[in-house]
């Protein structure tokens, strides 16, 4: 069965708890509240039941149903449809998970579908029942307190990449060059990934704040959403300055990679040279033929050996001032 959770609200109270769809439908109408009905992976069956009793648009049950949605928020009539991406951050692989929660938000109804474990909804429930004067504002509050608690949930997330990427920089000087590199990728993908769900909630929220339908949004709820999109621009620019981060991380990591590598060719080029001047002498000296004059002298082979050792040792010296060996 998919439906985690399923109640009447009236005035702010929970006062049924409907052991059917079918039940919550008839009871609805009576007690002149709204019904938050929390759905976990439905099938097709399932969620066209609940789209016939609340007339929902068969695109955003298609949707609802496909999943990998970005974050968003339509309208259709007087139903509004909200697409979220909560994450969590996963510290044993260093990586971040991110689900989705799909909001059916009408006059009398919230219709939340999961899929994924995150956010806890059912925490969220408890809060919103503890405060009664919230929950009386109807089903704007309870769209307000699931999106304040995806919007709290991207704290940790951000701080668990902020972590990673001090980790980073710290090991940017060590070498390492191939697995440093492939850290960065991920890591920038991470972010990426990261700013598809949360960029798209400064529009969505914002729009909110304003206007639900032809309605101004209730006092208190708009407080609400402005605060939710006050912790939201933090986070996009904490992201955002982290992908900065990142892209000087990896061009300086580059740098690095290339100098050393510059280096290693200067050193072998700098031996190369220094085994040339004597391999030339020797080679020259060292050939079959009689007609060099030097060859007779009494000390003509120790001075063309003398000859190689010096011009090594002026080149390894010259080398050495530079900084090539």
């Amino acid at each position: 069965m998919t439906v985690i959770d399923n109640a009447i609200y009236a005035d702010g109270v929970r006062t049924d708890n409907p052991e059917t769809l079918d039940e919550t439908f008839e009871l609805l109408t009576e007690r002149r509240g709204f019904a938050w009905i929390d759905l976990d992976r439905p099938s097709p069956e399932e969620l066209q039941a609940v789209a016939d009793e609340f007339e929902l648009h068969p695109l955003a049950v298609e949707d609802a149903l496909a999943g990998h949605q970005r974050a968003k928020l339509e309208r259709y009539g007087d139903t509004q449809f909200v697409v979220l991406r909560p994450a969590l951050y996963r510290d044993d692989i260093e990586k971040v998970e991110f689900g989705e929660v799909h909001l059916f938000v009408g006059d009398t109804f919230v219709v939340t579908v999961r899929r994924a474990a995150q956010p806890d909804l059912s925490a969220v429930r408890e809060r919103l029942e503890a405060s009664p004067d919230l929950l009386a504002r109807g089903p704007q509050a309870v769209l307000y307190a699931v999106l304040d608690c995806v919007v709290d949930d991207y704290m940790p997330v951000a701080a668990g990449l902020e972590n990673d990427i001090d980790e980073i920089e710290d090991e940017l000087f060590e070498g390492g060059a191939t697995e440093l590199s492939r850290r960065i990728y991920e890591l920038s993908r991470e972010v990426m990934m990261f700013q598809r769900a949360t960029h798209p909630l400064l529009d969505v929220v914002g729009e909110l704040k304003q206007r639900v339908g032809d309605h101004a949004v209730d006092l208190e709820v708009s407080r609400g959403f402005r605060d939710v999109l006050d912790h939201t621009h933090r986070i996009v620019d904490r992201v955002d300055a982290y992908r900065a981060l990142l892209e000087n991380a990896l061009t300086t990591h580059l740098t690095l990679v290339g100098q050393d590598q510059n280096d290693q060719v200067k050193k072998i080029s700098s031996w190369a040279a220094i085994l040339f001047a004597p391999t030339l002498v020797g080679t020259i000296y060292g050939m079959n033929f009689d007609n060099m004059p030097e060859l007779h002298w009494a000390f003509g082979y120790p001075l063309a050996v003398l000859a190689m050792i010096v011009m090594g040792g002026v080149l390894y010296s010259v080398f050495r001032r530079k900084g090539w060996l």
